[in-house]
């Protein structure tokens, strides 16, 4: 196990865990986030109605937060690798069989159980807990912030590549193509090993996962965060679902959906990675309510401005800086409060939540614009909730939970 000494081997050994981490992330979030260039041939090709497919969508959104408790749990007791494993080949095969898929029960079979699913399995609660326990206490912001870009790398890379394999192609192919592409995470799984008794201290037992659980659940500074994290799955599943679809409602060509969806990857590497940096020298409670601001006021001037393609390019530009951001000092709290032993599981159920607002972000959009016939309202809840977000995280307070006794 590594122990934070600076010898040659063991920084060598932290840049390979930082590799496998950050391109599981970035295959697994990369193909997840390219899904919403799809919705309009799953629609021609189905017959089935933006509202129909969203549901699968967003279903996706609420199974890829369900599952990350559970595979978090796991994790935490038999190790990352075999969790890592079986969310890849999940991956993989719920993709590759998405366009046989002619019904709306069986896109959620497809795109929400299996692929999401498997996303959940490799995804950031199992991915943030792996890195955290393998790395030295003082390198842990600046890893997460490398591991979240991991991701967002994955999106800026896999947008136009979605989009070159679609033209070149068709969309049925191109997505049976990325279903194939993120096999290569699997090698990482081996890298990626331990479990909670690796991480705690030498000579003490860790806590047990309902311990862990009950003590979280009585913190209100863990609740307030949860709350906060709920607000961005609303963000970011409605604009990684339905961004391509506002921009085809401006009039603007398929082209530019995919190059606004590349552009939310691209600024988010460069605000994980600052955020990583971040974290280590601000409080992380401030960092996020600075974050949900600037959510807040970047949508509503976007509804305020001309809707061109350059407008629509800087809009996904400035989003990607606050997309995924959020991440790390999110993980940095809960791995604060509760130390790294359990933390698979307890930022598993934040996820969870993150997860209940991504499934509202991505199934009401298609039912607003099914309604109305644009985006606008959804737009305006956004902005509400991510006021509210800033707010709440000001009275959470940055330290250690102590245990609740067994009643």
């Amino acid at each position: 196990m590594l122990d934070g000494q600076n010898s040659p081997i063991r920084q060598w050994a932290w840049w390979l865990v930082l590799l496998a981490a950050a391109g599981t992330f970035a295959l697994t979030m990369g193909v997840r986030q390219t899904m919403g260039l799809f919705l309009s041939s799953l629609n021609t090709s189905t017959g089935l109605g933006v509202g129909g497919i969203s549901l699968a969508f967003a279903f996706g959104q609420l199974w890829w937060g369900l599952t990350q408790p559970f595979a978090g749990a796991i994790a935490d007791k038999v190790g990352a690798a075999r969790v890592l494993i079986v969310g890849v080949l999940l991956v993989a095969v719920g993709t590759f069989i998405t366009p046989f898929m002619t019904s709306t029960w069986g896109l959620i079979l497809a795109i929400g159980v299996l692929s999401a699913g498997g996303a959940g399995m490799a995804g950031p609660a199992v991915l943030m807990a792996a890195t955290t326990r393998l790395m030295p206490a003082d390198r842990r912001g600046l890893a997460t912030g490398i591991v979240n870009a991991g991701g967002s790398f994955g999106q800026f890379l896999m947008a136009p590549v979605a989009g070159a394999l679609m033209l070149g192609f068709g969309w049925a192919n191109a997505m049976q193509i990325l279903g194939a592409m993120v096999l290569l995470a699997l090698p990482a799984a081996f890298v990626l090993q331990g479990n909670s008794v690796h991480s705690a201290p030498v000579g003490h037992t860790p806590v047990g996962t309902r311990e862990a659980i009950r003590t979280a659940l009585h913190n209100p500074s863990y609740l307030l965060l949860a709350a906060g994290f709920f607000v961005c799955g609303f963000h970011v599943a409605f604009l990684a679902t339905h961004l391509p679809g506002v921009i085809a409602s401006c009039g603007l060509p398929t082209q530019w959906g995919a190059w606004s969806l590349a552009m939310l990857g691209l600024f988010n590497i460069v605000g994980s990675l600052t955020m990583g940096w971040a974290v280590g020298r601000w409080r992380m409670k401030s960092l996020l309510s600075v974050v949900y601001a600037a959510r807040a006021l970047a949508v509503l001037v976007f509804l305020l401005a001309p809707k061109t393609g350059p407008v629509i390019l800087l809009f996904a530009a400035v989003m990607g800086l606050t997309f995924l951001s959020t991440v790390p000092p999110t993980a940095g709290l809960v791995a604060k409060f509760f130390g790294t032993a359990n933390m698979a599981t307890l930022f598993g159920i934040v996820m969870l939540t993150h997860q209940i607002g991504g499934f509202l972000g991505a199934w009401l959009g298609g039912q607003v614009f099914q309604a109305t016939g644009n985006y606008n309202w959804v737009w305006y809840i956004d902005i509400v909730l991510a006021v509210g977000a800033a707010l709440i995280h000001l009275p959470i307070r940055e330290a250690r939970v102590a245990a609740v006794p067994t009643q």
